[in-house]
């Protein structure tokens, strides 16, 4: 007896297929950059020191906060283009631009290595808004002028820290 398999139906959104590939791997280097920025933002919220020990820990823990949110809102997407999401590190940091602390380095360090990886993280979003205007991709665009918003207002405020 033959049992009839059933096959799932292919991706009709209206982006095709080579067009949704290139903006997965946009959004898998976004979401490479963001989870090394969250894992970044949480390693400093547990070792901050320092006379700003109070005020930085409470500001690091709600970067890294939201910054998990977001990590599940590019995942998605991803998977809703028809793409497994990268989910390991050896895939994030083979995808991200952002490199890997070594070390716990003091309180003014960790500001300013965050204003750089927050700004590396708003580059790759901006990066990709040539191929997902080119799709009429509205909805990854939203994902990704959502995060820039973020990543440039986080950027600005941690930066606001640094100046005399």
């Amino acid at each position: 007896m033959n049992a009839k398999k059933s096959k799932t139906p292919p991706i009709d959104i209206g982006i095709g297929a080579a067009q949704r590939e290139k903006i997965v791997k946009g959004l898998s280097a976004l979401l490479a950059d963001s989870y090394t920025l969250y894992l970044m933002t949480h390693n400093f919220h547990w070792n901050v020191t320092g006379p700003q020990f109070n005020s930085l820990h409470a500001m690091f823990m709600a970067q890294y906060t939201e910054q998990w949110t977001a990590l599940d809102q590019i995942a998605e997407r991803i998977r809703a283009l028809g793409h497994p999401a990268p989910g390991t590190y050896k895939q994030f940091s083979r995808l991200a631009s952002i490199k890997e602390v070594e070390g716990v380095p003091k309180a003014t360090e960790m500001i300013r290595l965050l204003v750089e990886a927050q700004e590396a993280t708003a580059r790759t979003a901006r990066q990709l808004f040539p191929v997902v205007e080119a799709a009429r991709d509205q909805p990854t665009a939203d994902v990704l002028t959502q995060r820039l918003d973020v990543h440039e207002k986080t950027a600005w405020m941690l930066r606001s820290l640094l100046e005399d």
